[in-house]
């Protein structure tokens, strides 16, 4: 009876021993924030559904979950990671540069040392929308026409404003010389429905959905403004950020051609301070299930691990780099953090 007591005592201790070494070693939970931009632009369809992927692969058996937020765009999401109240943003590769160098809208900043890269997304394209008797020839050159009209330049601080700045600066067009309207996509729209404004530059991966809603609801009385060759190199202003871009016909209501424009590259970044295991697992988990992203936003159907690291202007964050290093991508020397 003694010996049955004694094996049952260690029986029981052996349990309680492996139920702790379980216990030890279950993952701690981890909740990130995602922050993306105005809902009716592609940053907060596209983050939704990264941060629903990494729910629903990650979190029940890993414990890291991610949620999305919207914002005014990159020029507040860079602040966010800054002050740690976001761990990861979905941002315009201008203000990645702006970040890198302190320069531009963050000038007053200085670098951004705290961030990195984790993937590009897809190109951010150019949709100047403006009124159809604004349109003379079609191409940027009727934005010189703004000149005194009110145009939507974006939410303040949005990227959205800066990078229509940018490009307006670019192109030899003074934008304080235009009666700005600082409103984010959907307001935009509306506004260029009920006419209190002549014009608007949404940047989006197509189709944007706003931009669908007013050739829907407006039809030829507006116009997308396109870019010659010459025009998109004067708008890029020598930085190798900008390229000609084609948006095929089709991709909106009554669109029967192609149409000319241009477009910078989007990327996903993150706070260096975010652990190397869990950028890998994340990063690991988007490029395993494209095709759930590209379920959810057209904008995705151009990510491949092709073209992940293509254009990056943020160092990657270490995570990331081990993936694409087990997947087989040659990481470049400029991409690896110091």
């Amino acid at each position: 009876m003694r010996g049955i007591r004694t094996l049952q005592c260690a029986l029981l201790a052996a349990a309680m021993a492996v139920a702790a070494g379980t216990s030890a070693q279950a993952p701690k939970p981890r909740s990130y924030i995602l922050t993306t931009a105005t809902t009716g632009g592609t940053y907060y369809p596209v983050g939704v559904a990264v941060a629903t992927l990494i729910k629903v692969k990650l979190q029940p058996k890993l414990k890291l979950d991610m949620s999305a937020i919207s914002s005014a765009g990159s020029g507040e999401n860079v602040k966010l990671l800054r002050e740690n109240q976001a761990q990861f943003a979905i941002l315009q590769g201008l203000f990645g540069m702006y970040a890198k160098q302190g320069s531009g809208a963050l000038k007053g900043d200085g670098p951004q040392k705290n961030i990195r890269s984790i993937t590009m997304l897809w190109q951010n394209v150019e949709h100047f929308v403006v009124t159809a008797d604004l349109a003379k020839t079609g191409t940027a050159d009727d934005l010189k026409g703004l000149v005194g009209k009110k145009f939507s330049i974006g939410a303040r601080n949005s990227g959205t404003e800066h990078s229509n700045r940018f490009l307006l600066n670019n192109l030899g067009i003074d934008p304080e010389k235009l009666d700005l309207v600082f409103q984010g996509y959907g307001p935009s729209i509306d506004a260029l429905q009920n006419g209190s404004i002549v014009g608007a530059g949404i940047p989006g991966g197509p189709p944007v959905s706003v931009i669908t809603r007013a050739f829907a609801q407006m039809g030829n009385k507006i116009r997308l403004i396109e870019f010659t060759r010459e025009q998109a190199a004067k708008a890029d202003g020598g930085n190798d950020l900008y390229n000609p871009l084609v948006v095929p016909a089709g991709t909106y209501p009554g669109q029967t051609k192609d149409f000319h424009t241009i477009a910078q590259p989007n990327f996903l970044g993150v706070n260096a301070d975010v652990p190397e295991e869990d950028v890998y697992l994340i990063t690991k988990t988007i490029y395993q299930n494209l095709p759930f992203l590209n379920a959810i936003h057209a904008a995705t159907k151009s990510m491949s691990l092709k073209a992940a690291i293509a254009g990056l202007p943020m160092p990657l964050h270490p995570g990331a780099a081990k993936y694409y290093k087990e997947a087989g991508l040659a990481v470049p020397d400029r991409l690896m953090a110091k």
